[in-house]
């Protein structure tokens, strides 16, 4: 932490509405740290005069999400990904700069806030720990001010799609991780939010359950108008929800744009899959392709960016018994790790 001294909330003053849901300018968080010197020398040291080094999470981020839509915020490991929803969502005040959220100041008008927003961190919980689930989303409904007719409209609606039922009564230490999240995006739902943070809302949770958790999501962007902010390691989430991509390093954006442009900028060439009438020995030695092998009839040729896709499919179908053929786009994984590798380097 910097040590910031926390103020009071202001009475809530909306800023007019735009069409931006979130706008960021020119945010940084710089935090302040003790340099504890080495050994017992180091520590007589600091007893005369205490040193501190400075760590910059975040620097210069200017970044605007217009209502309605799903933004995919990533990067690697502490890249700021973080300390950036942090600040979005109130927890953390910028060092400098501006944040606007649903119209309001996250920090300094947060009383009146947290009543635009929702927001779900994969690590902890919003939920007491030994109340029901049931009772949690109750007291949630109080603080929150949900009449009940609103309440149980919208908790029908989530138990259609999350199936909450078989575990309302359950304490939410009993649940298992995929009950949690499940129980977790509904709290952060049942006020109706304007926006929705989600930090790695699908970790641990499996196959099943995170296939119902984007649904759920889609439809909740579709129906509602919800504007989501996702930070996610899990790739197919952002393939299946995000309109845009952000890519954040070293505390900096160094993309910004659709999914597509993404692997365009720092993916490879497409793929090619093909099934032939018949195995043959081996594939032909062509150059700007790469060959793996699944079975004996069942190759991948991975074509380097820039390939003429066509001209080099003309020429394998030439040359090998093909029965069938796919084209695909290189996963995007391969596109995040390579992006990862072009922006590993310590920003000056």
């Amino acid at each position: 932490m910097d040590g910031a001294v926390r103020r009071p909330s202001c009475s809530a003053v909306p800023i007019p509405a735009t069409s931006d849901a979130i706008t960021a300018q020119a945010v940084r968080k710089v935090f302040r740290t003790f340099d504890r010197r080495p050994g017992f020398l180091g520590a007589l040291r600091d007893l005369g005069g205490r040193r501190y080094k400075e760590l910059v999470a975040v620097q210069d981020i200017t970044l605007s999400v217009p209502k309605g839509q799903i933004v995919g915020y990533i990067g690697p490991n502490g890249a700021g990904k973080s300390t950036t929803i942090k600040m979005l969502t109130g927890i953390l005040t910028p060092s400098s700069g501006t944040v606007r959220v649903a119209g309001f100041d996250p920090f300094r008008e947060r009383s009146a806030y947290v009543r635009q927003v929702g927001a779900v961190f994969g690590q902890r919980s919003q939920l007491w720990w030994d109340l029901a689930v049931g009772e949690s989303f109750d007291l949630l409904r109080h603080l929150y001010g949900v009449s009940e007719a609103d309440f149980k409209t919208r908790l029908a609606r989530f138990d259609q799609v999350l199936e909450l039922t078989p575990f309302l009564r359950t304490p939410v230490r009993k649940l298992s991780l995929g009950q949690r999240m499940k129980a977790d995006l509904a709290a952060s739902l049942l006020h109706n939010p304007k926006v929705l943070f989600l930090d790695e809302p699908t970790v641990g949770v499996d196959v099943v359950t995170k296939a119902r958790l984007r649904d759920f999501l889609g439809e909740l962007n579709r129906e509602q108008g919800t504007t989501i902010v996702l930070t996610t390691h899990d790739m197919q989430d952002i393939e299946a929800l995000a309109h845009r991509v952000v890519v954040i390093d070293h505390g900096r954006i160094v993309h910004d744009g659709d999914v597509g442009s993404l692997a365009e900028r720092f993916g490879g060439g497409k793929r090619l899959r093909l099934t032939l009438a018949k195995a043959v020995a081996q594939p032909p030695v062509l150059p700007g392709i790469t060959w793996t092998t699944t079975s004996p009839v069942q190759l991948t040729a991975a074509l380097e960016r820039g390939a003429d896709c066509p001209a080099v499919l003309q020429k394998l179908l030439g040359l090998l018994p093909v029965a069938d053929v796919t084209i695909e786009e290189p996963p995007i994984e391969e596109v995040i790790t390579a992006l990862y590798s072009q922006t590993s380097t310590p920003h000056p």
